[in-house]
């Protein structure tokens, strides 16, 4: 009975573990046929359009098409680099690419310089922002993409280039070699009163740690810091090693920065710093903005979970993502999605929840029931899920319609360029600003240009003002309807006046870069930025930097989540950084 009875369990057991191998075998060819059958069906619909589609069809141009849009019901961060994008791939990783240093962008037929980078060949052929681009070695720029016009700027370092550009009316041809271009990670550092040092950090490319730690450095030695201002407001991120290197020259080896979780466990690792800090105690404020993504994100959290320094600013862009470059054939790269990040306290900041998306195919916030609480070095409660929110907060500066209008239809860029031609010289950043005649000036510019803008309010009583009359509201509310519109029909000069601070800021930063490069640019906006005010006062009051380490000045908050804390439309750190390198 007893031989019965085990001879039974053994073909039980064996009958189970048949039916298990078999399910998984059935589900894996499940998966594989799927993939398999999708496959031939892609393959059979492109020979077929080929064979009987009416026109001629580009196979480099669909398949391309094809593949971006696949990739984009993954996430934004998978992408697909054809051949000819490869220059652009490695613009990001390295920050370095064979042009002539500047930046583009199209205005009407063609395109214009809108920066141009420092001892470089654009620079060295004495090219200016506001130069319009007609043609290159001949072939003519008129109505072609920006994408494709910086195709062609850029090339081989050592080859050279001919240029006919657009100057105030006539045309000028320039000669110009390309160079390898690289963008600096630090455009500024220098100091702020007697013993602050500021860092200006835009970019996580490879080797960035070098710059960052010479401007760190020299501060300290030559100039005599003893407290440090890290800003990393747009700085878009880059690569999650430079991330560990920066946090490295604040912290002591053996400390965790950042470790990754994803399917493949050979991309699980975690992240430690392994040198000696070049300083561990000095007073550091590291500064975000909604634009500050990825690696600034790295860093930041690692500083404040970690408790080694303050974060100011704003709520940065929440991207908890790591991505690496696989190879494909024919020089093709897929840059994809591995694995998400997690700082020392154990949180990700990922905002957006791409894995599971709304029924019309958008993506949503990570709901408030999903976020949870961690706790810093010292006991601060942080939370995950939202982005990383500073210890003070500061809002950014924020444009009136007027203003914004006038920056993105290049009112305030074309007047810059006039006023560069009509004027030699000017102040030094620091002491540069309008005069009342510089105003009166461009508001005279503006009339004979013929400018003339509807605000959001009036925007809003049009549409009205057409409903109603649609449900027959307007004629019995004529006068009612009248009256609003005089009180809220703007007058350009009025709103000139009445935003003048804010469009002269716009002005004069868009000058001095025509005189005094990027740099100039940053030395002049240090002075009023109220945010790195903000930095200054915490870094500054030893008591304030102290208790708020110890977390005895408060706890942090989230607060509620929306769009207008990652892409706000009118803010400065929106409106910049939109042109192409070429």
């Amino acid at each position: 009975m007893n031989r019965m009875m085990v001879k039974k369990a053994i073909i039980i057991a064996m009958i189970v573990i048949a039916g298990t191998f078999s399910a998984a075998f059935l589900k894996n060819e499940s998966k594989d046929f799927k993939l398999v059958k999708n496959l031939d069906i892609y393959y059979s619909l492109f020979r077929e359009l080929n064979a009987f589609y009416v026109d001629d069809i580009d196979p480099d141009r669909l398949v391309k098409t094809s593949i971006d849009e696949m990739l984009k019901t993954l996430d934004p961060y998978t992408v697909y680099y054809s051949e000819q994008d490869i220059d652009d791939f490695q613009f990001m990783t390295t920050g370095k690419y064979g042009g002539i240093g500047s930046l583009i962008r199209v205005k009407g037929d063609y395109a214009v310089l809108t920066q141009i980078y420092k001892g470089f060949p654009a620079d060295l052929a004495e090219l200016k922002a506001g130069d319009i681009l007609k043609s290159i070695n001949g072939e003519s720029l008129k109505g072609l993409s920006i994408t494709k016009i910086s195709e062609k700027l850029k090339g081989d370092p050592n080859t050279e280039v001919t240029l006919t550009i657009e100057r105030q009316g006539a045309d000028i041809e320039k000669k110009l070699t390309r160079k390898r271009v690289a963008i600096p990670p630090v455009p500024y550092y220098g100091m702020i009163g007697e013993d602050i040092g500021y860092i200006r950090f835009t970019n996580f490319t490879q080797n960035c740690t070098r710059d960052v730690k010479h401007a760190l450095v020299t501060l300290k030695n030559d100039h005599g810091a003893n407290k440090i201002i890290l800003d990393m407001r747009s700085n878009p991120g880059g690569l999650l090693t430079e991330a560990v290197e920066i946090v490295n020259l604040f912290v002591g080896s053996g400390q965790e920065v950042v470790s990754t979780k994803g399917k493949v466990n050979q991309y699980d690792a975690t992240h430690t710093t392994t040198r000696q800090a070049v300083d561990e105690d000095i007073p550091l404020v590291v500064m975000i903005n909604s634009n500050s993504a990825s690696a600034s994100e790295i860093v930041a959290g690692a500083i404040q979970d970690l408790d080694r320094g303050i974060v100011v600013g704003q709520r940065s862009y929440g991207k908890g993502l790591v991505q690496i470059s696989r190879p494909l054939s024919y020089n093709t790269t897929l840059k994809v999605t591995t694995a998400k990040y997690y700082i020392p306290s154990g949180r990700c900041i990922q905002a957006l929840d791409f894995s599971h998306r709304n029924e019309d195919g958008s993506v949503g916030y990570i709901p408030d029931s999903l976020i949870s609480e961690f706790k810093t070095k010292n006991g601060r409660i942080v939370k995950d899920g939202g982005g990383l929110i500073p210890d003070y907060s500061v809002e950014s500066m924020q444009l009136s319609q007027i203003a914004t209008e006038l920056y993105l239809r290049s009112f305030i860029f074309d007047f810059a360029t006039e006023y560069f031609w009509d004027h030699e010289t000017i102040d030094i950043p620091q002491k540069f600003s309008l005069t009342d005649q510089d105003c009166i000036d461009f508001a005279n510019y503006l009339k004979t240009r013929e400018f003339s803008y509807n605000n959001s309010t009036e925007r809003a009583l049009n549409a009205l003002t057409t409903t109603a009359k649609k449900e027959k509201y307007y004629e019995i509310n004529r006068d009612l309807f009248d009256q609003l519109k005089d009180k809220l029909e703007h007058s350009l000069d009025n709103d000139l006046k009445l935003f003048r601070d804010e469009i002269s800021k716009l002005l004069e930063d868009e000058i001095i870069g025509r005189y005094y490069y990027e740099d100039g640019v940053i030395k002049h906006t240090i002075n009023d930025d109220k945010q790195i005010a903000k930095a200054i006062e915490v870094v500054s009051d030893k008591i304030i930097y102290s208790l708020t380490l110890k977390g005895e000045s408060g706890t942090l908050s989230s607060g509620p989540l929306s769009s207008t804390d990652y892409n706000d439309n009118n803010s400065l750190e929106f409106l910049h950084g939109t042109d192409i390198p070429c």
